[in-house]
């Protein structure tokens, strides 16, 4: 039976503070440890979220055409802790093994990129500008060099290989299924993970065809937590492509020149910094 005080008999006894400290700590153990069943690498809601996610690599992998649209969002942080976000649309046309097109329009830039299997060909059509590189090689060693001429963003290129799970999953400490949603109207499965710089979403079509619908990435290593966001689409595969899909031609009087002359050539206007990636 718990003790009652004189002064308030319906009032228990108030516990010592020796107690309340043994009770809070109690307390703080046991909501760390549900924390670990819930949330580690292994339990069954990382299991869940990791297979769904293998289903969509194996799948976005195995197909050889794909055609889609997509809008990206990217938020900066300015130098006076101001959040601002740059918005744009493009297309994506691919065949496996080595054939490549995206274009991109946003308010700073109107860019196109066209691999051949040999040769890419990058154009600023808001400066009149392009430039080449060889390159032959597949799509996945194409998505390297793209990288390290920081001509299309890292997370624009996560969905472009053949081994999308392997690069998604790098570095991954926490996965979650947290359930269903609902993008453009499909219903999707959605995902979260971690790793030690970054947290990231993804919402993955529910039923045969697990494409990708929604991406988003938060930078945690940046002030602010900036955020980049992907919707796709328009989704088609194995749609035919003209001959000329992967043909570049320049623009009349367009300049050919070096990589580093291609100015506003990314999703962010210069002169800003601290964006969002993976």
């Amino acid at each position: 039976m718990t003790k009652m005080t004189l002064e308030n008999p319906m009032k228990p006894e108030r516990p010592s503070r020796s107690n309340r400290r043994s009770r809070i700590r109690i307390a703080g153990t046991v909501s760390l440890l549900l924390g670990l069943i819930l949330f580690v690498p292994g339990a069954s809601a990382g299991d869940d979220a990791a297979q769904i996610l293998k289903a969509m690599s194996d799948y976005v992998g195995s197909q050889k055409t794909i055609s889609l649209t997509f809008d990206s969002d990217v938020e900066v942080v300015t130098p006076e802790v101001e959040k601002i976000q740059f918005a744009s649309s493009g297309k994506m046309l691919l065949s496996r093994p080595d054939k490549l097109r995206v274009t991109r329009t946003g308010g700073y830039a109107d860019v196109e990129i066209v691999f051949d299997g040999k040769t890419i060909s990058a154009l600023g059509k808001n400066i009149n500008a392009f430039t080449q590189m060889e390159a032959a090689g597949s799509i996945d060693q194409l998505i390297g060099k793209l990288r390290d001429m920081n001509i299309v963003s890292a997370p624009g290129a996560d969905f472009l290989g053949t081994h999308v799970f392997e690069d998604l999953m790098d570095g991954v400490v926490v996965a979650k299924h947290i359930g269903l949603g609902v993008i453009d109207g499909v219903e999707c499965e959605h995902l979260a993970f971690r790793t030690r710089d970054v947290d990231w979403q993804i919402w993955i079509e529910a039923g045969s065809r697990p494409i990708p619908r929604k991406y988003v990435i938060t930078s945690k290593a940046v002030g602010a937590a900036p955020q980049y966001t992907l919707r796709i689409k328009d989704w088609k595969t194995d749609a035919p492509a003209a001959a000329d899909a992967y043909a570049f031609t320049p623009p009349q009087g367009a300049k050919k020149v070096e990589l580093n002359e291609l100015v506003n050539f990314d999703e962010v206007p210069q002169g800003i910094v601290a964006g969002a990636k993976k």
